[in-house]
């Protein structure tokens, strides 16, 4: 794929982890300008979770039936203008709202560059393409918190979503300009018209969601790591609170090292050969995560040394699972997307929610999510491989 395509993908895969880690460090300073609690403004934060799960469904249908160029032009306008309703909010009330909005139409840009990348690549094109755009995913949680701190220092945090205003304007006209449509027009476009039909048949498909759901459950197990980590930290190891951002990074550059590897690895074998081989090493290492935190150690690094394998595992995971799960969608790639979307990010609140219910004072919860989902993983990533017995290697 042409490098100018990977950044206007790249850019409208930001849209997700930008508009949640950049808003993260002027949470004090919202709830004191609405006269509330911290509390409160979480309230925006899992109104963006909803947002993301629930818009995914619908634009995966509509980048099936009129392009893909459409939606994500109708999204990331939708972005932008709910970027300054949050900037101007006149109430918590409003943010929340506005967020939800802004969710709606962020996640177009999820949902659309993995049916792009579908449409021009074969699987292990897709997974070198995948593998790319996870830099995204790595470096946004690495920049937007230290960008969203100095933004809140220098203008407020209504500066923060008035700059996303502006990032939605800037990649909303390189769509307009330089994003072809990749999608055929013709009868293979899927109407509109049996949508949860559609939906219900990939539920079904056994092979997709294996794939899907080795990859997201994988993938869940990095939300449970990433909400438990300040507490585990911070808090239970006195790692202090300006340097949580240089370990968090740590891992983060694992996963990014990992990706970039993971596409060169397939000029030696496809994208679930390295998929049934790397969701081991996730589970392996949860698990040793899991026996070290029971040990209750005394110093974290005996913690950061599996929990680094693990992050930096799913720099290879994520994007062949993905490249897998899409291979044979074809003109369904973008109501695939939607819903593989969608149940990833269920599953990543619910893990999340299992860390803070099972909280014990002790690194021991959020390890043992993130092994139940590595062991979870691992084993729908071998059962994927007993659908591909008798076909060629992808």
């Amino acid at each position: 794929m042409r490098l100018q395509l990977l950044l206007i993908l790249g850019a409208l895969t930001a849209f997700g982890p930008l508009a949640i880690d950049f808003y993260l460090p002027s949470f004090p300073a919202i709830a004191q300008s609405f006269g509330t609690d911290v509390e409160h403004v979480q309230l925006s934060l899992s109104s963006y979770f909803a947002g993301l799960a629930i818009g995914q469904l619908i634009y995966g249908p509509l980048a099936d039936r009129f392009g893909r160029r459409i939606p994500l032009l109708v999204g990331v306008s939708l972005f932008t203008l709910a970027s300054l309703a949050c900037a101007l909010a006149p109430s918590m009330e409003w943010l929340v709202a506005a967020r939800f909005v802004q969710a709606l139409g962020g996640c177009v840009g999820m949902v659309v560059s993995r049916a792009m990348v579908r449409d021009l690549c074969d699987p292990s094109g897709a997974a070198k393409a995948f593998s790319q755009l996870m830099l995204v995913m790595g470096v946004a949680p690495i920049l937007a918190p230290v960008g969203g701190g100095l933004l809140l220092e220098i203008g407020g945090w209504m500066s923060i979503f008035f700059c996303l205003a502006l990032f939605g304007a800037l990649v909303g006209g390189a769509v307009w300009i330089r994003l072809p449509e990749t999608l055929p027009p013709g009868p293979g476009r899927q109407p509109l018209k049996g949508l949860t039909r559609r939906y219900v048949n990939l539920l079904r498909d056994s092979e997709f969601m294996a794939y899907g759901m080795s990859g997201g459950i994988a993938l869940a197990g990095m939300f449970a790591y990433i909400a438990g980590s300040p507490f585990v930290f911070i808090q239970l190891y006195g790692v202090p609170a300006e340097h949580y951002g240089w370990l968090f990074g740590a891992n983060a550059a694992g996963f990014i090292l990992v990706a970039q590897i993971n596409a060169r690895l397939m000029r030696f074998a496809g994208p679930a050969f390295w998929l049934r081989r790397f969701i081991w090493v996730y589970a392996m290492s949860a698990l040793a995560l899991l026996v070290i935190a029971l040990a209750k150690p005394a110093s974290l690094a005996w913690l950061m040394v599996p929990l680094f394998i693990c992050i930096s595992s799913l720099g290879c995971i994520a994007p062949n699972a993905t490249a897998c799960a899409m291979a044979k969608q074809g003109a369904h790639a973008g109501s695939a997307s939607a819903l593989m979307g969608s149940l990833q990010f269920c599953i990543a609140a619910l893990t999340s929610s299992l860390v803070g219910i099972f909280h014990d004072g002790t690194a021991v919860p959020m390890a043992a999510v993130i092994t139940g989902c590595g062991l979870l993983a691992a084993l729908l990533a071998w059962y994927s491989g007993q659908l591909d017995v008798g076909q060629p290697q992808r």
